[in-house]
């Protein structure tokens, strides 16, 4: 047998070995690209087993990462820090093998992958990412920056409406060095996909603008090989290359079927698979003169000497532009920045006495932004309402992609999913806005940057009942708390001016995981702070004001901040004194010590929650305290009036007042009674 077939059938043997070995996964993708993968990743793909983190790779995302084994299976025979081993603890506690595969965990897997789709809108993240740096910085015989994307999808891909999205804007962009290579297998979970996917999936494609490559056998090395070929000489667009396959390659009964998607094939048919393949090797057995056909290390060393060689040139010739990339690709931060930070604090906080945070979100980026040539931002349609424009920000377009702003179009989902390929390509900060109540358009994207910890930033405006008259449709209730849950995600909630450049601050200095900024729609009025307490808005939440005297807590975030402040001065009016807690992000005050949590919430004394949303997370604060009430809103919304929204809920400083009232009279009796 040639030893083509041999490297692809080598991919399908490890396949079904660890599959049947976990009694666990899914051998049919695999078995079924496994040619395609053998043509890209020993012919065409520019990379360093040695290096998987080298900045000029091209990079591969397998967006139905169901068929991780095949990715892995492609990294061991490559050369890549992966073992035998690591094979035969696919799908095991803590292996570098997951079922699906997983950033950080595996050397060489480019993003996390798995929900159907976003993979996908990944890699047109990363392609994008790679035509802005090299607009940026290229010079003139320094392709410094200049590398594909390749992304493997099948049809479960292409039926997830984020596909859509995504794709439909990169054919506008025209993202020519994206190439999409698509399993058209015909097969999914429930069998043939005629029955419910009878697009005609080329002619979607070509009217996104995107060249397609159709009827290629995906078999046949030869025609995968000129199919990939005629993709990387088409810079103008990107390219969906259309592979006919069988699912399950070489299984006697199972191929072709459903069966061999998701469970292992069995001893009795892995075995006649391997006779049928011409594969006579005990499992997990590579011939050594297959392994080193395969092996990329030495190519891969090479790659990455002679482009370092050419970056050395590059700095000769253009130091400044040298470094300044070098850092964007590290992630570094200014080195003033933290200096440069407190001082614009100031200046806006003294300058900003009453304006909605949304307004002084901008305010921040107008800041900010020109000091970070990382930041990238956009928004959803909706750039004016979100305020996500800074002064400088340049539009991104077909004919000039030296911008740092994405008119992303009503697509929140593709934006986030695109974001999350920004931060994974390097050299971004990305951030990009809608309105809150639309994060559950977008909320998978959210949990993946939350579970591959990347410094993603979801802008969210009108984020309570607070925009009024747009009604409950648009009146996000149970939002915050839903994203609270995320684990990983940091929700910030700031009440004015300085707490959201705080906000700002702690999201792009993150580079452990994505933030959420929830911003007011509604002007609100800038509060009173000493230095301490600025310097305290950092851990999430603090004393804002408050008395020697005092006989009840008020803990509230954003807008409702006020309306705590304005009951404490009402209380104070009727002889009980009280402290005012700002909370803006929960997250980043349970990282702190928990004797300043205590000290900052006081279970001594009685205590108010007050937020304008869904209010039964906030008891997790309170398992200390004896006498609790949340104010809240658990219903959805009304159509009017912001003000009169507010009132019809209760959300109001004379509700607070009467409650606090009477929660200092209960506690005054049961100390009596006690006594």
């Amino acid at each position: 047998m040639r030893l083509d077939s041999n490297m692809s059938n080598a991919i399908r043997a490890l396949s079904m070995d660890a599959v049947e070995k976990a009694n666990s996964g899914h051998p049919g993708m695999p078995m079924g690209m496994a040619d395609i993968a053998y043509v890209l990743w020993r012919k065409h793909l520019k990379h360093n087993p040695a290096n998987p983190q080298w900045a000029n790779r091209d990079r591969f995302v397998l967006s139905n990462g169901h068929g991780s084994m095949l990715l892995y299976s492609l990294l061991y025979l490559c050369g890549y820090p992966l073992t035998i081993d690591d094979l035969k603890q696919f799908r095991q506690l803590h292996s570098k093998t997951p079922g699906h595969p997983e950033w950080h965990d595996t050397p060489g897997v480019e993003t996390t992958t798995g929900p159907l789709g976003q993979g996908l809108a990944n890699a047109v993240g990363m392609a994008l990412a790679e035509q802005l740096l090299a607009a940026q910085y290229n010079r003139d015989n320094f392709d410094i920056i200049d590398h594909f994307t390749y992304v493997f999808v099948g049809d479960g891909c292409l039926m997830e409406g984020i596909s859509h999205e995504v794709c439909s804007l990169a054919g506008t962009l025209k993202l020519g060095k994206l190439i999409a290579i698509w399993d058209d297998n015909g097969i999914s979970i429930d069998g043939e996909v005629i029955n419910w996917f009878a697009d005609d999936t080329p002619s979607r494609f070509e009217a996104y603008g995107w060249q397609v490559i159709r009827e290629v056998d995906g078999h046949d090395l030869g025609q995968i090989d000129q199919a990939i070929q005629k993709a990387r000489d088409q810079l103008d667009q990107p390219t969906l290359i259309c592979c006919k396959t069988t699912i399950g390659f070489g299984a006697p009964t199972k191929a072709g079927t459903a069966a061999s998607h998701g469970a292992p094939l069995g001893s009795e048919e892995v075995q006649q698979a391997k006779a049928a393949l011409n594969w006579p090797h005990l499992p997990f057995d590579i011939p050594t003169e297959i392994k080193t056909a395969w092996d990329m290390t030495q190519e891969g060393e090479a790659y990455e000497a002679n482009w370092a060689a050419l970056f050395s040139a590059y700095q000769d010739a253009h130091p400044t532009l040298a470094r300044e990339l070098s850092a964007r690709l590290s992630g570094e931060l200014p080195k003033d920045w933290s200096s440069f930070c407190a001082s614009f604090i100031d200046k806006l906080s003294e300058n900003s006495p009453s304006v909605a945070t949304r307004k002084a979100s901008l305010n921040v980026l107008n800041e900010i932004a020109p000091e970070l040539p990382a930041l990238i931002g956009g928004s959803a349609d909706l750039t004016g309402s979100n305020c996500t424009k800074w002064q400088g920000a340049t539009m991104i377009t077909p004919h000039d992609v030296t911008g740092n702003y994405i008119e992303y179009g009503v697509r929140e989902f593709g934006m986030f999913a695109i974001m999350n390929g920004l931060s994974l390509h390097g050299g971004f900060i990305p951030f990009g806005g809608t309105f809150l109540v639309f994060s559950d358009y977008a909320r998978n994207a959210l949990r993946m940057a939350a579970l591959m910890k990347l410094r993603t930033i979801f802008v969210f405006t009108h984020d309570s009942i607070g925009l009024g008259e747009d009604g409950p449709t648009h009146q996000p209730v149970e939002h915050l708390a839903s994203l609270r849950l995320i684990p990983n995600l940091h929700v910030w909630r700031p009440c004015d001016t300085a707490e959201t450049s705080v906000a700002w601050i702690e999201a792009v200095s993150r580079k452990n995981g994505p933030t959420a900024l929830s911003l007011s729609r509604q002007t609100l009025k800038a509060q009173p702070r000493n230095n301490l307490m600025r310097d305290s808005i950092q851990k999430g939440g603090y004393v804002l004001a408050a008395h020697q005297d005092a006989k009840i807590t008020l803990c509230a975030t954003g807008s409702e901040v006020g309306l705590a402040m304005e009951a404490k001065q009402q209380l104070e009016k009727e002889g009980i004194f009280s402290r005012v807690v700002s909370m803006p992000c929960i997250e980043a005050f349970e990282t702190q010590d928990p004797a300043n949590q205590k000290n900052v919430l006081a279970p001594h004394l009685p205590i108010i929650f007050i937020e304008a949303g869904s209010g039964d997370m906030w008891y997790k604060l309170a398992v200390n305290h004896h006498n609790v009430k949340v104010v809240s809103i658990d219903s959805f919304g009304l159509s009017g009036p912001a003000e009169a929204v507010f009132e019809a809920f209760n959300v109001t400083t004379e509700h607070i007042t009467t409650l606090a009232q009477a929660m200092v009279l209960k506690t005054n009796n049961t100390v009596d009674t006690a006594d």
